[in-house]
């Protein structure tokens, strides 16, 4: 396995999470989306946590910087990609505490028996098959479309790994709103959190962060939006709160 990026990959840091990340030069890039995705999930007393569509490794990355005693599950459908995320687990010292899985997610059932995580988290694909323009940069439309797992796979599958009282933490679009809550109501997942994300302070909003529990009740909170960017194109304190750690 090499530890290094080849022509067609760029080596990025995270100094705030003392990380390197290797990245294709023009294929799927990770985005903002799972740095706000791991500040929003509060891993607390979590031991063990699966990450699905895991790309190039960030998320669990980043949460094993933030929980030090929680091991780690990324599962990643695209095997080029799974494989870039095992080279940067390895190049960050963390293949003890983070195994990555070449699977789609509609077959993890045959890996894991029900209740194995405390916490499941996903940034998963959100565009329907045919919507959206079509990327010239392979690797993103995978990423980014749906292909054999839609988002009531991912929420089904989340269900079924979590443990009763446990939590799952997504990041998508608000298009998408409306279809997550009444899909997560039909799996009586129970919806405690939501965050909207907005560009900047005159923006509609562009994602939305939402915690669901298993097996338990709860109020919503509807937590104040988070806001990136500031009147003059800056971050805001808070953006730069989640980059800087």
């Amino acid at each position: 396995m090499s530890m290094e990026p080849t022509d067609n990959e760029t080596i990025e840091t995270l100094p705030a999470f003392g990380l390197q990340i290797i990245q294709p030069r023009d294929g799927y890039r990770y985005s903002l989306d799972p740095l706000l995705l791991c500040d929003f999930v509060k891993t607390g007393t979590s031991a063990r946590i699966a990450d699905l569509g895991t790309g190039c490794g960030i998320i669990p990355m980043i949460m094993a910087r933030q929980a030090e005693n929680a091991t780690f599950v990324g599962v990643e459908f695209q095997e080029v990609m799974a494989g870039l995320a095992a080279r940067n687990v390895a190049i960050n010292g963390l293949q003890d505490r983070i195994k990555i899985v070449c699977e789609d997610v509609i077959t993890l059932r045959k890996l894991y028996p029900a209740s194995s995580f405390d916490l499941i988290v996903a940034n998963p694909p959100y565009r329907t098959p045919g919507s959206g323009r079509t990327s010239p940069r392979a690797g993103r439309d995978r990423a980014r479309h749906e292909s054999t797992a839609g988002l009531e796979d991912f929420l089904t599958v989340a269900k079924y790994l979590v443990r009763p009282g446990g939590r799952i933490c997504f990041i998508y679009p608000p298009a998408r709103l409306a279809e997550f809550v009444l899909r997560a109501g039909e799996l009586r997942l129970a919806m405690l959190r939501l965050c909207m994300v907005h560009g900047n302070p005159k923006a509609a909003a562009k994602m939305f962060m939402a915690e669901l529990a298993k097996g338990s009740r709860g109020e919503l909170t509807v937590e104040a939006p988070l806001i990136v960017r500031d009147g003059s194109g800056g971050y805001t304190a808070e953006a730069a709160s989640i980059l800087e750690a």
